[in-house]
This record gives C-alpha cells, structure tokens and sequence, in this order.
C-alpha cells in the first residue's frame, strides 16, 4: 500500500497547473504549497496524513511510472482528455486491459515525460 510519494518537476509551477487540474478529474486538490513543493490528497479527506499522498518538488526528473486509482471508467476517461488538454501526450488511450477482467486504465506522459495511469478496477 502507498502512503506518499514525491517526483521531481522540471517547472513548479508549470507542473503545479498541470496537475492541480488533472488530479481534480480524480477528486484531488492541492493539500500544501511550499513554493517549490506541492502536496496534492483526496478532496475532503480527514484522516492520515494531511498533506496528501502525491507531491511534485522542483529539481531534476527521474523516470518512472505510477498509477492513481479511479472510482469509475468515466474517471479514467476524464482523466486522459484533461491530460491532453493540459499538455500531457497519450501512451493509451482509455479502454480495458489485459492485467485482470476488469481492469480498466489509460496512460499518459506528463511534462516531464512521466508515464502515468488512471486505472479502475471495476466493480
């Protein structure tokens, strides 16, 4: 299970945007800013640790790849468009895969070239 993680961002507050925006099609927000690092948790969460579970910090980027659940496949869908919109380039379009029966996900490349997911796992 994932408690929180940090990636490093090539522009603060061009990543901040980015993702303030796109994480709210996951019913996100910023939890804390400090300027050259960003929190970012569940709207409305009251529990665990109040600075949320993903956070950016400006430096230099080391790829990997990371998913954040979704709630429905409309989430999942939302999620890619706003991605698109926002200056993120697709790896995957949304649509079922092959990882389990109901597994439900798309990827994309944020700025810095981070291949993210938005999955949901069905009901």
């Amino acid at each position: 299970m994932l408690d929180h993680f940090t990636i490093k961002v090539t522009d603060i507050e061009k990543s901040k945007v980015f993702y303030k925006n796109l994480l709210a099609t996951l019913n996100a927000e910023i939890k804390l800013d400090f300027g050259k690092t960003v929190s970012f948790g569940d709207i409305g969460f009251s529990g665990g640790d109040p600075g949320g579970y993903f956070w950016i910090a400006e430096g230099k980027p080391q790829h990997i790849h990371f998913a954040f659940n979704a709630k429905s496949k409309q989430e999942v869908d939302r999620f890619y468009l706003t991605a698109l919109e926002l200056g993120g380039t697709s790896n995957g379009e949304p649509g079922f895969r092959d990882y389990h029966e109901n597994y439900y996900a798309t990827f994309i490349y944020d700025l810095d070239g981070y291949n993210i997911e938005a999955v949901y796992h069905g009901e």
